[in-house]
């Protein structure tokens, strides 16, 4: 009899391979909704030189939970994410009605941050009243999701990149043009506070990655090429990488800066536009406006889509025998909720909605997964080892995940 443990064999991962979906995780986190500069002066900048660590821890639960969430998903074959999370808390497997509730109610507060942050943006570059903005926005989104949603989802990942880019060149730019060093701003801040902001440091990370587990399902989806745990664990370092640089550039660009745009009123809204104003590099500022409109318009579109896509199928809705009619309800539905919920205001939705939402998807996602998650997956693949999932990738449910999970910009 042979007693000798049997082994299985590893799959290599191409660095591109990998490379290609840690940048989905980082296309959406690093969007729209990030180069506002609002989530990061929420969640980081107060907290002075700890909101640095912060970050960086915050980018390393998040990585680590979505590494443990491809293992799981992709070493068993599972075709979606409600298989992920029976599977997760079994033998408690109606708790993955928990993750339901966090997607849909934090995906809708992406899409009120989206409006929000769009109607901010036409205020403070024509003076417009915000209520209005958010009406004309909101009548825009409804407008493009019925007719021209196809043409929005094949350009969003190219306004994605340009806002990336814009927003980028702000931190690059903004963190040499201060009038303060940010060695200096740090040094100060530390003789001020010592560590006594890092309690709180923690605990913003923990919400800030909790949040952010909104785009689970689209990780699980466009991960099933990772063919191995060495492969997922490649995917998300590359990732954590990336995003801890960026998030880390603009809280150092927003610390140098939170003198100018706190005493601005309404500056914090949209603290990375006040100081490209400050900066006085008109250019950037009119190219970094047109950009982020168009990205936070676009990330309403998508995602509005995704939730029409889902949800117009429901019998509630099968008297209704033309789809076109359909889906418009649905989504006015949708933006006439997300429009409510912006009248709240960007920093309340980021503070609050993200924030509450946050606590939920620590307790939900990030902690199960970081602790149960890997006792299973270790356990699972020593017993059956990494079998890949070659079933899962055509899955129906993941292409709906993608549609109805962030794009990019949403989170971010």
């Amino acid at each position: 009899m042979n007693n000798k443990p049997q082994t299985h064999k590893i799959s290599k991962t191409p660095f591109f391979a990998a490379f290609s979906v840690g940048a989905v995780l980082f296309s959406a986190h690093a969007g729209g909704g990030f180069a506002t500069g609002n989530q990061a002066n929420t969640y980081y900048v107060g907290l002075g030189w700890s909101g640095i660590i912060a970050a960086v821890i915050a980018m390393l639960l998040l990585t680590l939970t979505m590494r443990q969430a491809m293992v799981m998903y992709n070493s068993r074959g599972l075709t979606s994410y409600k298989e992920l999370f029976q599977t997760l808390y079994h033998p408690f497997d109606k708790l993955e009605w928990v993750f339901e509730i966090f997607f849909y109610i934090m995906v809708l507060m992406a899409v009120a941050a989206a409006i929000s942050g769009a109607a901010s943006a036409l205020q403070s570059y024509f003076g417009l009243n915000y209520y209005i903005g958010v009406g004309i926005v909101g009548v825009i989104v409804l407008m493009l999701t019925i007719f021209g949603a196809g043409i929005v989802r094949a350009a969003s990942t190219w306004m994605g990149i340009a806002i990336l880019v814009t927003a980028i060149s702000i931190y690059a730019i903004g963190i040499f043009k201060s009038e303060s060093s940010l060695f200096t701003v740090l040094a100060s801040d530390f003789t001020k506070t010592g560590f006594g902001n890092m309690p709180k440091a923690i605990f913003n990370s923990f919400v800030y990655a909790g949040f952010q587990c909104v785009t689970l399902p689209t990780m699980i989806a466009c991960g099933t090429t990772m063919r191995s745990e060495r492969g997922c664990s490649k995917a998300m370092w590359i990732s954590f990488v990336m995003n801890a640089v960026a998030l880390t550039l603009s809280i150092f660009m927003l610390m140098c800066w939170q003198g100018v745009y706190n005493s601005v009123d309404g500056g914090a809204t949209i603290p990375t536009l006040t100081a490209c104003n400050a900066m006085g590099i008109r250019a950037l500022t009119v190219i970094y406006g047109v950009c982020l409109l168009l990205c936070l318009i676009s990330t309403g579109v998508t995602t509005i889509f995704g939730f029409v896509a889902r949800f117009e199928k429901l019998p509630i809705f099968s008297g209704i025998k033309s789809a076109p009619t359909r889906s418009a309800i649905v989504s006015a539905f949708i933006i006439v909720l997300s429009m409510t919920i912006s009248m709240a205001g960007l920093t309340n939705i980021i503070k609050y909605g993200y924030g509450y939402c946050g606590y939920l998807g620590a307790a939900a996602v990030v902690i199960p997964f970081l602790t149960v998650g890997v006792y299973k997956n270790r356990k699972y693949i020593k017993e059956h080892g990494f079998a890949g999932a070659s079933s899962n990738e055509s899955s129906a449910e993941a292409d709906t995940c993608c549609d109805t999970a962030p794009s990019a910009a949403v989170c971010g």
